[in-house]
């Protein structure tokens, strides 16, 4: 019994964080800040800033099949190789199609990143703050329920986050788009710029702004604490900056919450579950399977953050069973799993733009250009859609189609290849989907995963609503870009299943009734209060927004306020 209870003491933490990515990092960070002995799990490898980045500065000739994968891998990895980010300089912080098996009910493509940092190290770094029209949308437009937090309860904490990570972005002044703590914002291109003017001067009430992004376009004191550089615009990003220059969990918020001397970090530790004790009432640790071994081993804390990503954090909650939780943990209402949501990418228009070869830019900048909604921002507007949608564009020379189609050969060739080529316009869709009970996923009963967890079930599509918000932005986009002069305008609809957006959302909704939702506005299960859910799993609706920095927001904030109940001796 003594060699049992000094195990348990070993085991037993103040805070467990399922996760290392985004939001666990900034998990692990406010918690340890607050003193707070904490674990974070990771199911994935250990991943070292800076050292464990095999391929951030080699050249495309130093990659076998220059930087492009091979056919064979190709067929074997059908779902992960329709990621934008991934190929064969990056292809080792992805979770490859064999590794995790799923089940497809509908189509969707699941894309995955397990290490430590997990995909914080591969992800896009655009994010915007929501506004109130966000937050206050789906209950006032009826679809969707009323979230129980506004923007007012998240701005200090928007503002605390951005702060830290680094946040370019310019003070535009859009209510439906609140300006943030913005470092100098990336600058337009001078077709960009054209582009801005006209729509701006031919449209009412639409707006271009430079994309925002987590890019340390200038050093404060803070960054140079989390000893971290300005960035170098090589957009290689997608292999680890080796800089620090954009925000990861491995090179800002772990590293931070390490040096409090609080942080306890383990590794190819899959959680199979969440343990719940009767007696209390409250949730006791977690369950862990070794990634490797396969061996189970349990941990305890008084708080859990669960931040595997949105998927994943449902798959533990639904594998959490007990006789006061027979269906997963907090799943009284059977909502546990459902109304997940995602972003609608299907829309893209492409066009080219005469003239301005006399211009050129810097670097290969990390962000783009966006649009602000215009469409049901204020109220339900006169068009056969709900919800809103962010547009996305630039506009680049096209240098990789130089010498495509020349007759010329030899150093006529090479003399016309160092002119750059013409001016290409890109634009695309970033449409709020809405939250359908439909839309779920949930446990298979006959079939795991190598690690003897259940595998999930995804139950995810589109609608007709969703359709009818792409058309009218293939119309709008193709009309604002007319207006600009643009030429050859295309529009394209990708069909892309939903999940390649790698912005899915919900299962775990926060919201007001607990017959309506899983969580409360301080992100904790209804009905066990010392386990909080702050990544996608809690979002009760999508927004337009790239949604990472609500996700850091939400949990900066519960964080502080699962510390704040310890310390009350609530939790």
């Amino acid at each position: 019994m003594n060699i049992n209870g000094k195990a348990r003491q070993n085991r037993t933490f103040d805070a467990i964080v399922i996760g290392s990515g985004i939001s666990g990092g900034w998990a692990a960070k406010e918690l340890c800040e607050r003193g707070l002995k904490t674990l974070v799990l990771e199911r994935g490898r250990p991943v070292k800033h800076r050292e464990d980045y095999p391929t951030a500065t080699k050249h495309p000739w130093e990659f076998p099949h220059r930087t492009r994968i091979p056919e064979d891998e190709l067929r074997e990895n059908p779902i992960v190789a329709k990621c934008y980010a991934y190929d064969e300089a990056t292809k080792h912080f992805f979770v490859k199609d064999e590794e995790h098996p799923y089940i497809q009910e509908k189509p969707y493509d699941w894309i995955r990143g397990y290490q430590e940092g997990g995909k914080s190290l591969i992800w896009a770094r655009q994010g915007q703050r929501w506004s109130s029209y966000d937050f206050e949308g789906p209950a006032r437009d009826g679809y969707g329920i009323e979230w129980p937090i506004t923007y007012d309860d998240v701005a200090p904490w928007y503002s605390h986050v951005e702060k830290f990570v680094g946040w370019s972005g310019n003070k535009d002044g859009l209510d439906h788009m609140p300006d943030g703590e913005f470092l100098p914002p990336f600058d337009f291109t001078c077709v960009e710029e054209h582009i801005k003017e006209r729509i701006e001067s031919e449209f009412a009430n639409r707006y271009v702004i430079q994309g925002r992004c987590a890019h340390l376009t200038e050093l404060k004191e803070i960054h140079r604490r989390q000893n971290r550089g300005q960035c170098m615009a090589r957009h290689l990003c997608y292999r680890g900056c080796p800089y620090g220059a954009y925000f990861s969990s491995n090179s800002s918020t772990l590293p931070w919450a390490e040096q409090t001397g609080n942080l306890t970090k383990q590794t190819h530790a899959v959680v199979e579950s969440i343990l719940y004790d009767e007696e209390s009432g409250k949730a006791s640790g977690v369950r862990v399977v070794d990634a490797n071994t396969k061996e189970v081993s349990e941990y305890y804390s008084k708080v859990i953050f669960v931040n595997a990503a949105c998927l994943n954090s449902n798959l533990i909650l639904l594998n959490s069973k007990s006789n006061r939780f027979p269906n997963g943990l907090g799943n009284d209402n059977g909502l546990l799993g459902r109304y997940v949501a995602f972003h609608n990418y299907r829309g893209t228009i492409n066009a080219s733009i005469d003239g301005f070869e006399d211009e050129y830019y810097y670097g290969r900048r990390p962000t783009q250009p966006i649009m602000p909604s215009f469409r049901n921002v204020y109220q339900q507007d006169d068009v056969d859609f709900q919800g809103k949608y962010l547009i996305a564009f630039g506009a680049a020379r096209s240098n990789w189609t130089r010498g495509a189609f020349s007759e010329n050969i030899g150093s006529a060739l090479k003399q016309e290849m160092q002119e750059p080529g013409r001016w290409g316009v890109f634009m695309m869709i970033q449409g709020e989907t809405i939250p359908r009970h439909e839309n779920h996923v949930r446990l298979s009963e006959s079939e795991t995963d190598p690690w003897g967890v259940p595998q999930l079930i995804t139950s995810i599509d589109y609608t007709e609503n969703d359709e009818n918000l792409l058309q009218d932005f293939l119309n709008e986009g193709a009309e604002m870009l007319d207006s600009a002069g643009c030429k050859n305008i295309g529009t394209y609809d990708s069909q892309q299943a939903p999940g390649l957006d790698i912005h899915e959302m919900g299962g775990a909704r926060m919201g007001m009734d607990p017959e309506t939702s899983i969580l409360n506005g301080q992100n904790q299960v209804h009905t066990c209060k010392n386990v909080f859910v702050t990544d996608g799993a809690c979002m009760t609706s999508t927004g337009i927004q790239n949604p990472s920095l609500t996700f850091m927001a939400l949990t900066a904030r519960a964080a502080n306020y699962a510390a704040d109940e310890i310390q009350k001796g609530n939790l």
